[in-house]
């Protein structure tokens, strides 16, 4: 009779689990379709992120930027720029306007990466 209630409680911990797993899973897949959707959208919105940006001239002024999902990978195409280009490159934390998951315009520099 005990092994019968082990067998038990050890599937009634597996459903527990399963269950647990499949709401938490849920809710991650939920704000991974919101993030989709305002990408598809022609919704406009604020915020912080990480842009490549490229300056020409002298003095310099900004001609391109790019959103960079994060740090590692902007440093890293800012070495690749550098190296096939003659322009300045930096990587920076700016407020932005974006639209569509790229940057429409940017509103101010924050912190400049390293």
């Amino acid at each position: 009779m005990s092994k019968i209630k082990i067998v038990f409680f050890l599937i009634l911990g597996f459903i527990f689990y399963k269950g647990y797993v499949a709401f938490t899973d849920f809710e991650i897949g939920v704000s991974d379709r919101v993030a989709k959707l305002e990408e598809a959208s022609d919704f406009e919105r604020q915020g912080e992120v990480i842009a490549l940006m490229m300056y020409l001239g002298d003095p310099p002024k900004l001609n391109e930027h790019l959103l960079i999902k994060n740090k590692s990978k902007c440093l890293e195409m800012k070495q690749i720029a550098e190296e096939t280009s003659f322009a300045y490159y930096k990587c920076a934390i700016v407020d932005a306007n974006l639209k569509g998951g790229k940057i429409t315009s940017i509103n101010e520099e924050l912190d400049v990466l390293q």
